[in-house]
């Protein structure tokens, strides 16, 4: 039987829809994915594009598929703060954070964006898995009061070199300048309650409008973005994979899962993972355990040769590559494109510690060119201190 290269995705009422999913789908998206039980556009035509795009000018993106999971209530913060292994003393009200939610063993279940609206009051922005049961199940042991809800509030993304200027046009001079990872509170939009947050999935100037009562307004939040944008040459498009693999931002579900701890995917620094702080969070011990430990798989960068690995999300890469040292399989590649601006393959790779120093050179089965030479490389591939989206 033959094998149907770009099978289509089934568009039924068992899946959820995000609030802008029908103004979205009127740009022309050509290919959905499903992430937190939700249709996600992942393209309108053509990734390269809509890169280079990105990169020069100013980009509007559905992601709504973010689900926003509220924790309020007069034990929130104690809650919060053992949940992840941040030390929220360090989050004022009005500050975001990027934060892993850890199992007791230490494995990640998930790294969403973490959002201090008020005193009592977290949200978590999510990444792709049902933390909202995860959190449910832990707050009905924990004795603490609490209440849990995924609320109606959905964001898009603004992101690209002049984000600044939408949304200066949109909320007045003051918006666009916050700090990266702060938070604009208790906006109005032509009648409609909103927040910003200087945050974004693209390694470029960014930010993202969070929509209240989104069921209700989403079509007419997305339409006044529009319209603000046309000025600035805005275009929608959906999330960026090459550049989110140029600037270094891991994807859950591919490059880290259940089964790998922040060590091993590079991201175990002190004030990410803080052994130091007073609160017990989940997998506290056993995080402990492995950094004096150590790890023995690390996920690396990697510079792939053959032929063009694509954008990622366009059926390019329907499995993991496997990498080899020595004609036996070590590891294998998790995220893979082409950069058209490094010109060049990069990746990511899931390899033995031994194996992580700059230079290694490696084989790897290219899903075209057969079998290639790939070398650990520096990651990020691009902007390696996030100078661009601090701007």
């Amino acid at each position: 039987m033959a094998v149907v290269e770009r099978p289509a995705i089934l568009l039924y009422t068992r899946l959820r829809r995000t609030p802008y999913f029908h103004s979205s789908r009127k740009h022309g998206v050509q290919i959905y994915s499903v992430y937190n039980h939700f249709y996600h556009p992942r393209h309108y035509g053509d990734p390269v594009e809509e890169y280079w795009h990105l990169l020069n000018e100013v980009t509007m993106w559905d992601v709504g598929v973010e689900r926003q999971i509220e924790i309020s209530g007069p034990d929130a913060f104690t809650f919060t703060n053992m949940l992840v292994p941040r030390d929220l003393n360090k989050c004022k009200v009005g500050q975001c954070k990027y934060v892993f939610v850890t199992a007791p063993d230490g494995g990640i279940i998930n790294d969403p964006v973490l959002l201090r609206t008020d005193e009592d009051v977290f949200r978590l922005s999510l990444a792709d898995s049902d933390v909202d049961l995860w959190a449910m199940g832990v707050a009905y042991h924990s004795g603490l009061d609490v209440t849990i809800r995924e609320v109606d509030i959905a964001p898009v993304q603004i992101q690209g070199p002049k984000a600044k200027e939408v949304i200066r046009a949109l909320f007045g001079p003051d918006v666009p300048e916050i700090p990266y990872y702060d938070m604009a509170l208790g906006l109005t939009l032509d009648g409609m309650d909103v927040e910003v947050s200087r945050t974004g999935y693209s390694g470029e100037i960014g930010f993202e409008i969070y929509l209240y009562n989104a069921r209700r307004d989403a079509a007419k939040l997305w339409n006044t973005v529009l319209e603000a944008g046309k000025p600035h040459n805005l275009r929608v498009i959906g999330p960026c994979h090459i550049r989110r693999i140029e600037a270094g931002i891991l994807a859950y579900g591919c490059d880290m899962w259940l089964d790998n701890n922040p060590y091993e995917v590079g991201l175990g620094y002190d004030w990410m993972v803080d052994l130091e702080q007073d609160a017990d969070f989940i997998g506290k011990d056993a995080l402990k355990r492995i950094k004096a430990e150590g790890v023995t798989q690390k996920l690396v960068g990697v510079d792939i040769d053959g032929e063009s690995l694509g954008s990622y999300i366009d059926n390019e890469m329907i499995d993991y590559f496997p990498v080899y040292a020595e004609s036996e399989q070590i590891g294998r590649v998790t995220s893979a494109c082409y950069s058209p601006r490094l010109e060049k393959n990069i990746g990511y790779a899931m390899l033995p510690v031994r194996y992580e120093a700059l230079g290694t050179e490696l084989e790897l089965d290219h899903p075209r060119s057969g079998r290639v030479r790939a070398v650990v490389s520096p990651k990020p591939a691009f902007d390696p201190t996030k100078e661009i989206p601090k701007q």
